[in-house]
């Protein structure tokens, strides 16, 4: 095949150990995690590990990687494996994606962490999907990615012409796809914010997007940079539209872009979907963020994969390595993201960090493709390839 061998990473972490050289950054979730805390303020911390309600939801999501195993298939010599993909006309080299947070730009000790995710993705050929909320703005972030294609998620604002604009900012900026979230147009009860009063969109923070649209500066009274108080207060008037099925036809209109909805999860929500003219579905609860008490997003995946009927089906929640990535590919996902794993990466190491998380995640899929005889992710889609642990 000739195709990279993501797993000879572990090569190059051994040897340099033979050298006296320990890794910089953990190969782990857990301890990304530990790290992370010893390095990020609380109040960002709090906004990043945090769940809706009693964090149920977002327990179950990664505790239901654990009900599906994998079954070994011997005698395939799966000498080298192929991991790319094909999605929306486009050849990815992985099924990899960093999933849009929000907070990311302050994640970064710059505070610049959105233009570091670029980077690391133009560095990996993995893509980002990239949050309305950001701390630089998609006219810089999109030149960023280089070669590797971004998709830019939309939290759609009341205001119609403004969602419209930032959608042709977008594209202008050379994103490849437009992911419509659907389940944020209220935040979920998140405790560990609310006990702390935090919400950083709320102090100005992440809103470069919006603070340098024309059609969002039209509605200030005041420059933004001299009153950002009143800017987060019109972005929060904006916030908090509740999309209809009528809303596709005009978001479909708008561009020429794939379109994504995200957070779907019944079978009758992705027909409906598909029906109204969506490129791509996107599976997902959020992480547990926005409702608790739900079904785990991984539960809910192969119905979708089966009513979307081919369409491409985007997956996050819960996922924390690479054998997630490979139980979430074989349960029929097109493409998997991860998402506070990499939020951790970045606040210990930046660009460089994110590029070693994505490496460290990619190494374990595919060492466990080969070790476990499937050598393409077709092959992981067989019959018999995994089974729901009793």
């Amino acid at each position: 095949m000739g195709q990279q061998q993501y797993g000879d990473f572990q090569l190059e972490i051994y040897r340099a150990g033979m050298r006296g050289i320990l890794p910089r950054y953990p190969v782990d979730f857990e301890a990304l995690e530990r790290k992370a805390a010893q390095v990020l303020p609380e109040w960002i911390l709090s906004y990043v590990a945090g769940g809706c309600g009693n964090e149920h939801t977002q327990r179950a999501n990664i505790a239901a990687f654990e009900k599906w195993g994998l079954i070994p298939r011997m005698f395939n010599g799966s000498y080298e494996r192929d991991l790319s993909i094909e999605l929306f006309d486009m050849h990815l080299p992985t099924p990899l994606f960093t999933v849009p947070i929000g907070v990311i730009g302050i994640c970064a000790q710059d505070f610049h962490g959105d233009l570091h995710v670029a980077r690391a993705a133009a560095r990996t050929g993995v893509p980002v999907v990239q949050s309305t909320l950001s701390t630089d703005p998609v006219e810089q972030l999109g030149p960023a990615l280089g070669d590797t294609p971004g998709f830019f998620q939309l939290y759609t604002p009341k205001d119609r012409d403004l969602a419209i604009s930032l959608i042709h900012r977008a594209e202008a900026a050379g994103y490849k796809a437009l992911v419509v979230t659907l389940d944020t147009w209220v935040t979920g009860w998140r405790p560990r914010d609310l006990n702390r009063a935090n919400f950083p969109q709320l102090r100005g923070l992440c809103l470069a997007n919006y603070l340098t649209d024309e059609k969002f500066r039209r509605r200030l009274v005041t420059e933004p940079e001299d009153d950002i108080s009143a800017a987060a207060a019109e972005w929060a008037s904006q916030f908090g539209y509740s999309l209809s099925w009528d809303d596709l036809h005009w978001i479909r209109a708008a561009t020429s872009l794939p379109v994504v909805v995200k957070g779907i999860s019944h079978p009758d929500d992705v027909r409906k979907a598909i029906d109204l003219g969506v490129d791509g579905i996107y599976c997902s609860n959020h992480g547990g963020r926005q409702a608790n008490g739900g079904l785990p997003a991984l539960d809910t995946l192969p119905d979708v994969v089966a009513a979307a009927d081919g369409v491409p089906v985007l997956f996050d929640s819960g996922v924390r390595s690479g054998t997630d990535v490979v139980k979430a590919l074989a349960l029929g996902a097109t493409a998997v993201g991860v998402g506070r794993s990499y939020a951790y990466a970045l606040a210990l190491g930046g660009e460089d960090g994110i590029v070693h998380h994505i490496r460290s995640i990619l190494a374990e899929a595919d060492l466990l493709m080969a070790i476990d005889g499937y050598p393409t992710i077709a092959d992981l889609r067989s019959e018999g390839a995994i089974r729901r642990v009793h």
